[in-house]
């Protein structure tokens, strides 16, 4: 293979074709001949197997007045240095600071939990719900009926993020109090709640892991040709992908198997089946609930009151949990093997700037402190990001400033599902890449 191929194939493969700068091609290209030069000399043109490592061990420099960095593709250590002046930052570079500086920095009072602040929130959630229903029936007028929908919806996902507090912890300091307000909330928008606190526990104990995340997380491309037209129809077509949530409580994502539903599935330990068992028992009753006001009062009536908001709630819930880890103008890396760290894949979650709608979603839009410290509370979040700033610097993504409302998101979410289709099936940093073939 000559060095030139050599290092496109590893330029293009690991890191996405287009996202590596002239400087860098031009260390890779150094190294590719390297590589090449002692498979020339190595008999019958091979690399003997301690050859890459004295290779790799002895690489020159290649800059000028720089710093060392150590990239891992394919599996080989290439050292190369970069310039601080001319270089672009390089967000898959291990971080200097650790995640216990991070910690160090929050404040002491932003770890405190206060169950009357917590159950404020809640008051103020289910207050408006309340009184929008009460609105909306009271005057019935299909001209009213989009506003409800678009304002119960997006009551509806706030809802969610509370129980989604109470699912790490957040809440309060009760855990037996955290799940019983956890399973009132989900249960009330169709969601197992201990089924879906163990997935997003997997999530964020892996967030960043090509292999290992739980939600969102890039298929490889080896997953993604094997995938029928559906498969890729679900998961890279705007808006349809905003409607997958409850596909994927049933039955996860491609490449995975399991239920959110079912005690037994692949996702839970045989310690948690009581928990999961409950959770879709109390998912049943709200079905049964909604069955019975079917029957009572019709199928169009309800509808219009619970299902519509319910769908607006999953749309939400959908872009928001993909816009924290896709998006971004930047490429974002993606880890596996010795590569990944929790911390590196915290840093790779992004916080975004919803308008209008930050305080009444509980400020979730903070997610890179909420994902490497989800145990603070919501309205913490602003204040521990903020006092963390400082250390992070170059690794924090600056939230896009939205209008009054975040329609901004829409062009980078469509721009994100056309171009980022899967990543390599080898290394351990990689970036999205684009399908020539994606429908």
């Amino acid at each position: 293979m000559q060095p030139v191929l050599f290092m496109s194939l590893l330029s293009n493969k690991c890191l996405g074709k287009g996202r590596v700068s002239e400087r860098e091609r031009l260390q890779w290209r150094v190294a590719a001949e390297l590589l090449w030069t002692g498979a020339m000399s190595s008999r019958r043109g091979l690399i003997s197997l301690d050859q890459p490592r004295k290779i790799g061990h002895n690489l020159p420099v290649v800059s000028l007045d720089s710093i060392e960095n150590v990239r891992n593709v394919g599996g080989m250590s290439v050292k190369h240095e970069i310039n601080r002046k001319d270089e672009e930052f390089d967000a898959s570079r291990k971080p200097p600071f650790s995640l216990g500086q991070l910690r160090a920095a929050i404040p002491k009072h932003c770890w405190e939990r206060s169950l009357s602040r917590s159950f404020s929130y809640v008051v103020r959630d289910v207050a408006i719900v309340v009184t929008l229903a009460y609105v909306a029936v009271y005057f019935d007028s299909w001209f009213l009926w989009p506003v409800y929908w678009l304002a119960q919806g997006t009551m509806f996902w706030a809802i969610f993020v509370l129980g989604h507090d109470c699912g790490h912890g957040s809440f309060s300091s009760n855990k037996s109090l955290n799940n019983l307000v956890g399973h009132i909330l989900h249960s009330f928008i169709l969601v197992p709640y201990h089924g879906w606190r163990i997935s997003h526990r997997t999530h964020h104990a892996n967030h960043g892991h090509v292999k290992n995340d739980e939600s969102w997380y890039p298929m490889t491309e080896g997953l993604f040709i094997t995938l029928d037209f559906w498969g890729k129809f679900g998961r890279l077509n705007f808006p349809a992908t905003l409607f997958a949530y409850p596909a994927y409580l049933w039955w996860r994502t491609p490449g995975k198997s399991g239920s959110h539903f079912n005690p037994s599935s692949d996702l839970f330990d045989p310690s948690e089946w009581k928990e999961v068992a409950t959770s879709t028992t109390c998912w049943l009753t709200m079905v049964a609930i909604s069955m019975t006001s079917v029957s009572q009062v019709g199928f169009l009536f309800v509808f219009k009151l619970y299902f519509v908001p319910y769908i607006v709630n999953v749309m939400w819930l959908d872009a928001v949990t993909y816009l924290h880890h896709h998006g971004y103008e930047k490429q974002i890396p993606w880890y596996r093997g010795q590569e990944w760290s929790y911390l590196r894949g915290g840093l790779s979650t992004i916080d975004r700037d919803y308008g209008l709608f930050n305080e009444i979603h509980h400020d979730i839009g903070t997610h890179v402190v909420h994902h490497l410290f989800p145990q603070i509370p919501h309205y913490h979040l602003r204040e521990a990001t903020a006092a963390v700033r400082p250390l992070l610097k170059s690794y924090y993504r600056e939230p896009q400033k939205s209008g009054l409302f975040p329609l901004h998101l829409i062009s980078v979410m469509m721009k994100s599902f056309s171009e980022h289709h899967f990543v390599a099936d080898e290394c351990d940093i990689v970036f999205y890449q684009k399908s020539t073939n994606a429908k």
